[in-house]
């Protein structure tokens, strides 16, 4: 067994486990990490001079909150303010759609009567001679062709709708919607079926009518449709339903109808009337015969 020598220094107490965690142990226990800041603060206290960066900072943050609130508070009142406005300038503006639809719809009916009027003189004009009855003939076959007169028959009626709005919740856009493209490929179809005269939604085609889409529109000869479209057309409905069905634009309407919901029937339907198209625009002429 060795001794210690008197002269020797002591040896080192025992050191605690928690030695190592005196930072932890002062911020639990409330004391600051150098006794020379509370002193400092103290100091700064007594003479009146600035508070601490942290309680400005905290103050800052608080104005800042409450100009936020604010500003959004006066947003949200303006919102409020503007949606009655924009409410009503809406309501007026689809005032005024339908009183000049109404106005367009009671001119075209006049428009219709005193063609009809005019029809009706000039047969009795030239009914008076065989030179008058043979221009007759000749103005009549015309006015077939460029759908300047009523005509009826039997025939088929086809009829595309809109997909209901619930089943296109879960689909992208505005898929389930019937496109102006889809009414174009159908009226070419039946066209090669053997029509001899179309209407859709009582519009007449002629050869130069043209379906286009504005928005959620569809125009038929600049004229706005809405779903469902009854596309009406007169010719020999037998033939017309064999050559129509399975036709590129029968596969293209049932593909619709699969995938998207879009409505789709067809119909024989017998004794048609379909009204005679708008007063076609001249836009280029030539002598007989050059």
């Amino acid at each position: 067994m060795t001794s210690r020598r008197p002269d020797a220094p002591d040896a080192p107490a025992a050191r605690r486990p928690d030695a190592s965690m005196s930072l932890l142990a002062d911020l639990f226990a409330g004391r600051l990490l150098d006794p020379g800041y509370a002193d400092a603060a103290a100091r700064r206290a007594a003479s009146g001079g600035p508070a601490p960066r942290g309680r400005l900072r905290g103050t800052g943050v608080l104005l800042v909150l409450v100009l936020v609130g604010v500003l959004l508070a006066a947003a949200s009142a303006q919102a409020r303010r503007s949606r009655p406005v924009a409410a009503e300038q809406r309501a007026r503006l689809v005032a005024q759609i339908r009183a000049r639809t109404s106005g367009n719809d009671a001119l075209q009916r006049r428009l219709e009567q005193v063609r009809d009027e005019t029809e009706r003189a000039r047969a009795m004009a030239l009914a008076r001679s065989a030179e008058g009855r043979r221009v007759r003939g000749e103005l009549s076959t015309a006015a077939a062709a460029a759908a300047a007169t009523p005509i009826s028959g039997d025939g088929l009626v086809v009829t595309v709708e809109d997909a209901d709005r619930a089943d296109q919740d879960d689909r992208r856009g505005d898929e389930g919607r019937v496109y102006d493209q889809d009414l174009q490929v159908l009226v070419n179809g039946l066209w090669a079926a053997g029509a001899v005269a179309i209407a859709v939604n009582g519009q007449r085609l002629t050869p130069t009518t043209a379906i286009r889409s504005a928005g959620e529109a569809v125009l038929v000869d600049y004229r706005p449709l809405s779903s469902p479209y009854r596309v009406t057309a007169v010719g020999d409905p037998g033939r017309m339903r064999d050559a129509f069905g399975g036709s590129a634009a029968d596969r293209r309407l049932h593909a619709l109808e699969d995938r998207f919901g879009i409505g789709y029937r067809i119909r024989r339907v017998e004794g048609l009337q379909l009204p005679a198209a708008g007063v076609l625009r001249l836009r280029h002429a030539r002598a007989a015969g050059s």
